[in-house]
C-alpha cells in the first residue's frame, strides 16, 4: 500500500515538472518571437510623398435672380414673366442653349411696412404688396462664354430688369483621372525618399509594410488657402492646383 502511494506521488511530481518545463519552453519561444518582431518593427522607415497637378476647369456654374413688386399678386407675376422672357431671349442671343438654362420656382413674399400716423402713434404690419423672386442657373462646358455673360450682365439691367448676378463656380469633370496621376506621383516620390534614407544609412529597402493615402486638396494656384482635414475644393478659381500625400512604411534590411 505504501509502495503504491510512493509511485503515485512520484508520478504527480514528474507531471508537474513536465508541465513546468513545457511552460518554460513556450514562454521562451514567445519571448524570442516578441524580441524578433520588435527588432523587425524597429528596422522600418516611414516616408511621405507628395503628388500635385495644375489644371483648368472645364465646367462652369452661374446663376442670377430677378424680382418684381406689386400690390396685386397677378400684376407682379405677369411682370416677372415678361422679365423671364427677356432674360431667356438675351441668354439665347449670347449662345446659351435652352436646355442649359434652369428657371427656379417663383418665390412669393408678402411685404409689410411700419410707419408713424398723424397722431404720432407707431403703426406696424401694414400690407405693402407682394415681392416675387425667381432665379436662373446655367451649367455649361463653354466656360469662357458663360464667364463673359456673367461679367456683362449690366446689359440685362439696362433693359429695366432688377437682376442680381452671383459669382461663377468652376469645376473639373475629369477629377478621377487627375487623382490617379497624383497617387502614382506621390507613391513614386515616397519610394524615392525611402530608398535615399536607406542608402544613406547603409541599408537596403525591404518589403512595403503599410501605405496610407491622404485626402485630395484642391486650391487656387499660388494661394495661401488652408488645407482641410476632410479635403478642400476651391470652386471660385478657374485654374486649380490639386495635391495629395501618400505615406509609405518599408522594412529596412
Amino acid at each position: 500500500m505504501i509502495e503504491r502511494t510512493q509511485i503515485q506521488n512520484f508520478m504527480k511530481n514528474y507531471i508537474a515538472v513536465g508541465i513546468a518545463a513545457l511552460g518554460f519552453i513556450i514562454a521562451a519561444a514567445l519571448l524570442g518571437s516578441a524580441i524578433k518582431n520588435r527588432n523587425r518593427s524597429e528596422n522600418t522607415v516611414s516616408v511621405t510623398g507628395l503628388g500635385s497637378k495644375t489644371f483648368t476647369s472645364d465646367l462652369i456654374s452661374w446663376s442670377g435672380s430677378f424680382s418684381k413688386n406689386s400690390l396685386e399678386l397677378k400684376s407682379a407675376y405677369d411682370a416677372l414673366a415678361i422679365d423671364r422672357q427677356v432674360i431667356s431671349q438675351y441668354l439665347k442671343s449670347k449662345g446659351v442653349k435652352e436646355n442649359e438654362m434652369v428657371f427656379s420656382a417663383v418665390d412669393i413674399q408678402k411685404q409689410f411696412r411700419s410707419y408713424t400716423d398723424s397722431n404720432g402713434n407707431y403703426q406696424q404690419g401694414e400690407f405693402s404688396g407682394y415681392n416675387l423672386t425667381q432665379s436662373v442657373s446655367i451649367q455649361s462646358k463653354e466656360v469662357s462664354k458663360i464667364e463673359n455673360i456673367s461679367r456683362n450682365i449690366t446689359e440685362i439691367i439696362n433693359r429695366g430688369i432688377e437682376f442680381t448676378s452671383s459669382s461663377p463656380q468652376y469645376f473639373y469633370t475629369k477629377l478621377s483621372d487627375v487623382k490617379q496621376e497624383m497617387i502614382a506621383s506621390a507613391t513614386k516620390d515616397a519610394k524615392e525618399r525611402a530608398e535615399k534614407i536607406a542608402e544613406n544609412a547603409g541599408s537596403s529597402l525591404g518589403n512595403l509594410k503599410k501605405a496610407t493615402m491622404g485626402v485630395i486638396q484642391i486650391t487656387a494656384p499660388n494661394s495661401n488657402e488652408d488645407y482641410s482635414y476632410g479635403g478642400t475644393y476651391n470652386t471660385t478659381s478657374k485654374d486649380k492646383e490639386a495635391s495629395i500625400t501618400i505615406k509609405l512604411e518599408y522594412e529596412v534590411d
